[in-house]
């Protein structure tokens, strides 16, 4: 009965009723506080806290409701309730940003495998091509020459060239198509 009529007071500004009320529900809000969150300095804290808004928010206390203890000992609840919450949230956020640092942008693994079977295709296939359209296609495509160059170095003509290449990448294609 003592919290219920020094909190109608606090709500009016009364700071000689709040340090009363204060030692009155201060042990009991601790002691909930700390029985939620274990941590005694965490608990202090939010104990802070509660009594602070006791202070700012007492006009919201309805004594048709409750008692001003128990209303007190609620707002105390809540908070440590929040703060669990909140603890347990930045722990999961820490630890998601922790696993995403440490996961590859890709599966370097796979992409090596992928490759390697690429490659492997793309030979097979071009064994399948003409020892002329082969020997057009690696000497542009693998060794950068351009389609004059191959003609040169093969000592053909132009026209040859490009008729080979044109043959045997339609034949790389459909060679490659079959392969997917």
């Amino acid at each position: 009965m003592e919290a219920d009529r020094l909190l109608v007071l606090v709500a009016d500004g009364d700071q000689k009723a709040f340090e009363e009320l204060y030692a009155l529900v201060s042990a009991p809000v601790y002691g909930l506080v700390r029985r939620v969150l274990r941590d005694p300095a965490q608990s202090e804290e939010v104990a802070q806290e509660v009594l602070l808004e006791l202070w700012r928010c007492a006009a919201r206390f309805d004594p048709g409701r409750g008692t001003a203890l128990s209303w007190v000992l609620t707002l105390a609840h809540r908070r440590a309730v929040d703060r669990v919450r909140s603890v347990r949230a930045a722990g999961e956020r820490e630890e998601k940003a922790a696993r995403r640092s440490e996961e590859p942008a890709f599966d370097q693994v796979v992409e090596e495998v992928e490759s390697g079977l690429e490659r492997d295709w793309v030979r097979r296939c071009l064994d399948r091509l003409t020892t002329l359209q082969r020997q057009s296609v690696t000497l542009a495509y693998y060794d950068g020459y351009t389609y004059r160059e191959v003609a040169q170095r093969l000592s053909v003509p132009l026209g040859t060239v490009k008729t080979r290449m044109r043959d045997g990448l339609l034949r790389l294609r459909e060679c490659l198509e079959s392969a997917v």
